[in-house]
């Protein structure tokens, strides 16, 4: 599997972690419209929220981080914003620090601070310490009294910079551990491994250069990473679970020498086997347990086994190629997007596994699931990270990318089915209905007899026969990310996303190519339509003098195609006889809530589009709301939602909260919206 679509998924599942989630600090204007309800109607029977309870009564929203204080589990519930605490012996889930369904950054008593999607977490016994990633900030909790300090950088600004306390500056740090009387960090966007002194707050770089993504093996800042995420130390070593790379590096505190451990550089698998003979695929979190190191290998679905003495690998639980939420012996368990999260009490294993805490014990390999409940099962729910919706007659058809399938929900009763994909298997194998795998399926569209479904991972473009549930791919290859044009599987994609059809032609937002690429249905022709397929901008013009920078989701009337810009927060309009590309909202760059007139709005990574004719919807995923534009005046309003606050609240414009929302389609009267982080499907009365 090749990194990059690896990288730019699983990043932008957790949407953005990575490069786009710095918050704003922008004014607000008012918000919501009185006018319109939001309602649920499907999911979830289990999946995320922020519920504390005990076992699978309780609620996360993509926990990451875990570490354990006597006979207690921490948690960095990510996308709750919230630090759970768990009692080992009960299962018992409650709310340690943070305010449910609000992102910032505040100090102070646990019941006031404030966090933006933390994710490492470590401790002394006495402290918590965690990596606040999208404040680019390192946090300290006091575990006695819960109060919330800032031990370096400065909130809401990346950067680099070594330097004391506020001073020092990070980019999205994900992993840490702790020695005692230091702090290691693996800086992911800075592809660097920080240090910071306990006692004085001094922040220095050890290993790797800023800005230099790489795989050298060196000494010091001479060494290089990619994306390092997971980090842990035996007191002599740190170890590093690098997902950009798929390798476990080793790194000696004495002389800051890196060496690859497990794994080689470039080359992606599942294999067990010593040192460079064994393979990872976006390997997330790691710790130390006496002479082993444990891994969560996330696209594997697999936890993997490292002898340190000898770096030979081990899969011990889940099977590659195969996901779920399934509880039971070895590679007879099954896990599900593994975020990272990895701890140890000497006899089990703790892992944070998509919406859930499971549980190893090591002696026996028994997988039990300790508290939380995954979202699986048709129904009347469930999704699991929902992300493009399409509509015809009665019934929306939804691309599952956590379940790697294809449902139908219909729109009368709720009901929701499989159509296409198993849950169990991710894959590329064309086929009829669960015979058919998809590899982490984002966009979809329909002409009303077929399905045409951007299949991200595997950067192909899909096509599902509605009638019989058949699967054919239609063009792009599952070996190869790329921006060739040329007929059907001789062209390639890079991490397509959004889809969308006038009937005569498909148009896929090519997230990673910074480019929109046309699709003839009759002969599986791709041509670039707009961007050069190369250089990522933000420039008005005409087909490959366009700029764009990450798009995804993009709708049509016929006449224009309407493209949310996401990496520079813009919404974009083309005309399709002339592939002119104008700015119809936004500022390029620059992240905020603000409704206004054209260039006066703000977003915060605009997702998913919709059409009726007069007005463009817009999923503006970062701010959790739904945006309304006037086509003929570009005036941008808040229709549902409030900016920095989440939730699965249902009720009239401001007052009914999401958390993440991603897809948007407009069907009749109503729109319907896939709450990612909810694992929802949503529905928007428009009574205006």
């Amino acid at each position: 599997m090749h990194y990059s679509r690896v990288f730019c998924l699983i990043a932008l599942i957790f949407l953005s972690w990575t490069t786009a989630c710095s918050k704003s600090n922008s004014d607000q204007s008012s918000h919501g419209n009185a006018s319109v309800m939001v309602s649920h109607l499907a999911g979830p029977l289990g999946g995320p929220g922020n519920v504390d309870g005990v076992g699978a009564a309780a609620r996360f929203d993509t926990p990451i981080g875990i570490t354990r204080v006597g006979t207690n589990l921490y948690v960095a519930d990510t996308f709750n914003n919230l630090i759970r605490k768990i009692e080992i012996s009960t299962g018992r889930v409650t709310t340690f620090a943070g305010l449910p369904g609000i992102e910032g950054y505040m100090d102070g008593p646990r019941d006031v601070a404030l966090f933006s999607y933390p994710r490492g977490i470590t401790t002394d016994g006495t402290d918590l310490y965690l990596t606040d990633s999208s404040n680019h900030l390192i946090r300290k909790i006091t575990i006695a009294t819960g109060v919330v300090s800032t031990l370096a950088g400065y909130a809401g600004f990346a950067g680099s910079d070594d330097g004391s306390g506020s001073d020092a500056r990070f980019n999205y740090p994900d992993g840490v551990t702790c020695d005692g009387d230091n702090l290691y960090i693996a800086d992911m966007q800075n592809h660097t491994i920080r240090k910071l002194v306990i006692s004085s707050g001094t922040v220095s770089t050890i290993a790797g250069s800023f800005g230099v993504q790489g795989s050298m093996d060196a000494t010091g800042t001479d060494a290089s990473f990619s994306a390092p995420m997971g980090i842990t130390t035996d007191g002599t070593n740190l170890y590093v679970a690098e997902w950009g790379n798929s390798t476990i590096r080793c790194i000696a505190l004495s002389s800051n020498i890196v060496t690859t451990l497990a794994g080689i550089a470039g080359n992606s698998g599942s294999d067990d086997g010593i040192g460079a003979a064994a393979r990872f695929c976006c390997p997330t979190g790691i710790t130390i347990e006496g002479a082993y190191l444990y891994v969560s290998d996330c696209v594997n679905d697999t936890i993997r086994r490292i002898e340190i003495a000898t770096g030979t690998v081990t899969t011990i639980a889940g099977t590659s190629g195969q996901s779920g939420s399934v509880d039971g012996y070895g590679t007879g368990a099954l896990f599900s997007y593994m975020s990272g999260g990895l701890a140890s009490d000497g006899s089990s294993l703790y892992i944070s596994d998509g919406v859930t805490i499971r549980k190893l014990n090591y002696l026996s390999r028994e997988v039990s699931t300790l508290a939380g409940m995954a979202p699986y099962g048709d129904g009347l729910g469930s999704f699991y990270m929902p992300f493009g919706i399409t509509a015809y007659g009665h019934y929306l058809y939804i691309a599952d990318q956590g379940t790697c399938t294809i449902k139908k929900i219909d729109s009368r009763t709720g009901i929701v089915s499989t159509i296409a994909g198993s849950s169990q298997f991710m894959g590329s194998m064309d086929g009829i209905g669960t015979d058919a795998l998809f590899y982490s399926p984002c966009g979809i569209t329909t002409d009303g007899a077929c399905l045409y479904v951007a299949d991200t991972f595997g950067n192909k473009i899909r096509k599902v026969h509605i009638s019989t549930g058949e699967v054919s791919t239609i063009a792009g290859n599952s070996g190869t990310a790329g921006n060739q044009d040329g007929p059907g599987v001789t062209a390639t994609f890079n991490a397509p996303f959004g889809i969308t059809t006038d009937g005569t032609n498909l148009y896929v937002a090519d997230t990673l190519n910074h480019s929109i690429r046309k699709i003839v249905l009759t002969s599986g022709m791709v041509s670039t339509f707009a961007g050069d397929g190369i250089s990522f901008g933000h420039q008005d013009g005409t087909g490959d003098s366009a700029r764009l920078y990450r798009p995804y989701g993009i709708t049509t009337d016929g006449v224009y195609l309407f493209v949310a810009d996401t990496y520079n927060e813009l919404i974009r309009r083309i005309e399709i006889a002339t592939a002119t590309v104008t700015t119809i909202a936004g500022s390029a760059g620059s992240k905020g809530s603000q409704d206004g007139t054209g260039s006066a709005a703000r977003f915060n990574d605009p997702f998913g589009v919709a059409i009726d004719g007069i007005n463009l919807y817009v999923a503006d995923s970062r701010n959790h709301t739904i945006r309304k534009i006037v086509l003929d005046t570009c005036v941008v309003t808040t229709l549902a939602g409030t900016p920095g606050h989440t939730s699965s609240v249902d009720g009239s414009g401001s007052e009914a909260l999401f958390n993440m929302p991603l897809g948007i389609v407009c069907f009749g009267a109503n729109l319907f919206v896939t709450d990612s982080n909810n694992n929802a499907v949503r529905k928007i009365s428009l009574n205006d």
